[in-house]
Formats: C-alpha cells, structure tokens, sequence
C-alpha cells in the first residue's frame, strides 16, 4: 500500500488564512487568534488536552480522532516549531509544545538552519534543509510504512501543494473572516484541477473540506 502524504485537521478562515503576521513566543499565530480557527476542535469529546468530561460527538470528533491515525512521521516547516528566525540563537527552544509533544513519530523540521535532533518523550525532532521531495523521502523512510502527515504552517503546505506531493487534504474553514495574513488559497477551487473535493458541514459552524487526488 503507498505511503500517503496528508494534510490533516488544517484550518483556515472563510477568507483562506491559517495564520496570522508578526508571530512573536507569545502568539505563535502573530495577530490571529487561534481560538477562532481551533474551537470546533477543543469543543470535540477527543480533544486530547480536554480536562473536563463531556465534548461534542459526531463530525468534528471523528476528524479528531482521526488526526493519528496511521500517521508515522510529520513534517513541518520552521514557524510551526517556533518563532526564531536565521540561526538558531536559542538551543534551549524545544518547540511549542513543552516536554510531551503531541505527535508521538519523528518530526522533520524544514529549515535553511540545521541544529542537532533531539526527543522530547516519544517524539524526535530532526532539522532538514531541502526541496519538498527530499524531505518527503527522509520522512517516509522515518514512517516505517505509515502515512506521513504535512503539519503546515500554511506556507510550507503550499510549497508541498506545488510541489504536486499531497495526496489528501482535510482542511477545516471556520466561519470568520479575518481579512489579511498567510493565505491557503483565494477560494478552494483553485485546487480542482487535481483534486477530488467534497464539502461536509458541521453543526459547530466549520466546513470540512476534503480532497483527494483525481
């Protein structure tokens, strides 16, 4: 069976922007609040930081539940795993996500920088400079026969997406408009001339875009 490579529970605003300029440590998502694009998310009963009981079932919890699945690797592009910018200044940065990260795979993190990998509980983190294809290749060997997840930010999905590399994409549009920051896409439709898509509402609000290659 081939190794996909995936874009998963991606959101963006009805005007196309998964984030935000001027990202900074304390905004990662720079002038968006990321509360607008991720509450479908956080409301779902699989959340996996929710500490209280309860949370939504039916759609929203499925794409939830379904961001592991049969996922052996991710790759991310640098402004995901922090704000630095050029060379590393701050070895001591570990990403976001404190001492448990949420991937529990080998995480390939494109830059123009290399630093050493290292892990943080399941999770080892490696810094690759190179072209879409190459990074894809290192990751699907990381995967050990598992699909590979392309975990954005958006600009890194783009280069993928010209790229021609993804092979599907769920992509949640959250009803807000948010006017200006990195843009997916000026409308999905952009994307049909290879892609499959299929628009599913949910009750929370968001509209899940699913596309698939023809």
């Amino acid at each position: 069976m081939a190794q996909l490579l995936k874009v998963q529970n991606f959101n963006v605003s009805s005007d196309g922007i998964g984030a935000g300029e001027d990202q900074t440590l304390e905004r990662p998502f720079g002038h968006v609040d990321p509360g607008n694009l991720f509450a479908w998310a956080g409301a779902t009963a699989s959340w996996p930081n929710r500490t209280d009981p309860g949370g939504s079932r039916g759609l929203d919890d499925y794409f939830t539940r379904d961001f592991a699945h049969n996922i052996g690797a991710e790759i991310m592009g640098r402004n995901k795993f922090g704000p630095q910018r050029g060379p590393w200044r701050d070895h001591e940065w570990r990403g976001w996500w404190g001492d448990e990260p949420p991937f529990h795979t080998p995480v390939f993190v494109m830059t123009h920088h290399k630093r050493p990998s290292f892990t943080l509980s399941d999770t080892t983190f490696h810094f690759v400079d190179g072209d879409p294809a190459t990074v894809l290749d290192q990751a699907r060997e990381a995967a050990q026969g598992k699909d590979v997840r392309l975990g954005g930010g958006v600009t890194t999905i783009r280069q993928f997406l010209d790229a021609d590399l993804v092979d599907t994409m769920h992509v949640a549009v959250s009803p807000v408009k948010l006017g200006f920051g990195l843009r997916l896409w000026d409308s999905p439709e952009e994307l049909l001339d290879r892609f499959h898509l299929e628009v599913v509402p949910s009750p929370s609000g968001v509209t899940h875009h699913l596309f698939w290659r023809r």
